[in-house]
């Protein structure tokens, strides 16, 4: 579907989905140029990375694409041991609990950020994994980009993004979806975590004090 837009993706060259050659079940792709680059956290990069996340969100599913999920599993609905202030992350709670707000169904990457473009000379060359495509609220793929910069630069940046895209699109933030994405970073009792540093667990519950009084307001 996406090798007929302009978005730098790989494109699919052989499938063998069930082993019969490779041994394996296995997936040749395209090589795109570049690396990916968490800490780059620039206006214009940001800027660079809204324009691509419009895009995605431009594309019109030629394929039937399924309904997004939340991460944000009610059984990860407990306040973890780390935090400083618990109440934010039971306030957090109370808003999940309520219905999401009311939004347009688009297609997105549903795992956007840092971690998953690609940059070549200063300029993005590629967007990978899309294992996660769906259909679901633009906002939540905007979400998710601001908390993954939040994690590593902390809420300045992340804002930066979101202001770029708004300004981009039109689209209104809706921080329901913010929250819903903080949460969903959370694991699941009795598992560890991806992100376990003191700074990026002290950034995470930063974040989640940023957006709530905007969900308030």
């Amino acid at each position: 579907m996406l090798a007929d837009t302009l978005l730098p993706v790989p494109r699919s060259l052989a499938l063998d989905a069930g082993g019969q050659s490779c041994a394996y079940p296995a997936h040749l792709m395209s090589l795109l140029p570049g690396h990916t680059d968490p800490d780059r956290a620039d206006p214009a990069a940001l800027g660079q990375m809204a324009d691509l996340l419009a895009a995605v969100h431009h594309v019109e599913p030629t394929i039937e694409v399924r309904p997004y999920q939340s991460w944000a599993w009610e059984a990860k609905y407990v306040p973890p041991q780390w935090a400083k202030d618990a109440s934010v992350w039971e306030d957090a709670f109370a808003v999940l609990r309520s219905d999401p707000p009311e939004h347009d169904q688009c297609f997105i990457h549903r795992d956007f950020g840092p971690h998953n473009v690609l940059w070549s000379d200063g300029q993005v060359s590629g967007v990978v994994d899309w294992v996660e495509t769906s259909l679901g609220p633009a906002w939540l793929d905007v979400a998710h980009c601001c908390t993954n910069i939040a994690l590593v630069r902390g809420n300045q940046p992340a804002d930066i993004f979101g202001d770029a895209y708004t300004q981009r699109t039109g689209r209104a933030a809706q921080p329901y979806f913010d929250v819903m994405d903080i949460v969903g970073f959370l694991p699941p009792p009795g598992r560890e975590g991806l992100f376990t540093s003191p700074p990026e667990l002290r950034h995470l519950e930063d974040r989640l004090h940023a957006v709530l009084p905007r969900r308030r307001g």
